[in-house]
């Protein structure tokens, strides 16, 4: 039975100036990926549905995945980009909130400065989703995690979720500073977290298993079962890995997991946080 959603992943068709940040190391994905290329990969691996996120910041981007969610069914969400920084931002929301399937919204803020999501602007922006019901995607580098406890701590009826695990230095094997910000953040109820983006930071060609080890101990302690979820974060994933591999190294993480809670991660959390008609 396929009852799995992936939280996270991307569509493009490659466009080498506008995804400038698909450099030549990233060779293996500088091409387009669509939802023909992605639904074998989901059957294949037990999924049913998936949550398509933005990979660039325009409301072309939205409509893109948009037009790709009405017209292929497995692709259950949305997250799109729209300029939170606009002093318009309501009028924005109110354009696109007859569209279902867009569930919320991110913002690049790992291509921006530190203080970003400190800024008034960005935060007028923020206040703006809750009355539409939308969610806010938080993809940052760990050095910018203070700033976000600030956020959440600022909104606490604003549902969050962390990309990414919030991108520690897993190739260095540096941990102290984000797990005491990543253990600060999970105290907030309204603040869940993607298992998700984590070979990417890791050493691409040498990985293994054992390297993610101390980083998955650490959400699964912080945010707990409850507020976890899956996302494979394809295609950027296929620079350090792939699907199938993705996923046998959280299935072989949480072996010891009663299967109940397994289904939490892989479906239950991303259906309720992202209101999933499944």
């Amino acid at each position: 039975m396929n009852n799995r959603i992936d939280s996270h992943q991307h569509f493009w068709i490659f466009d080498p100036v506008r995804d400038s940040w698909i450099d030549d190391s990233m060779q293996k994905i500088q091409r387009d990926f669509l939802p023909a290329d992605l639904q074998p990969l989901l059957s294949e691996n037990k999924f049913s549905a998936c949550v398509a996120v933005q990979a660039s910041q325009s409301e072309e981007e939205t409509n893109f995945l948009l037009d790709l969610a009405s017209k292929n069914d497995f692709i259950k969400g949305v997250v799109g980009w729209v300029d939170l920084r606009d002093a318009n931002i309501n009028d924005r929301l109110n354009h696109f909130s007859n569209h279902k399937k867009l569930k919320g919204f991110r913002h690049v803020v790992q291509g921006e400065a530190d203080d970003f999501m400190l800024r008034n602007d960005f935060r007028n922006g923020i206040a703006a989703l809750k009355p539409f019901n939308y969610t806010y995607d938080i993809l940052i580098f760990h050095r910018q995690l203070p700033a976000a406890i600030d956020l959440v701590n600022r909104f606490p009826d604003q549902p969050f979720v962390i990309d990414h695990i919030a991108k520690p230095d897993i190739k260095s094997g540096e941990i102290a500073t984000w797990e005491k910000n990543m253990k600060e953040i999970a105290k907030y109820e309204n603040v869940m977290c993607k298992i998700s983006g984590m070979v990417t930071e890791a050493d691409w060609n040498n990985w293994k298993p054992s390297d993610l080890r101390p980083y998955l101990d650490v959400v699964f302690e912080s945010f707990s079962t409850d507020k976890l979820m899956f996302g494979s974060d394809w295609p950027v994933c296929n620079v350090a890995s792939n699907y199938a591999e993705l996923v046998q190294t959280l299935e072989s993480y949480m072996t010891q997991l009663p299967v109940q809670e397994q289904s939490k991660i892989w479906f239950e959390n991303a259906a309720n946080f992202y209101n999933l008609e499944l």
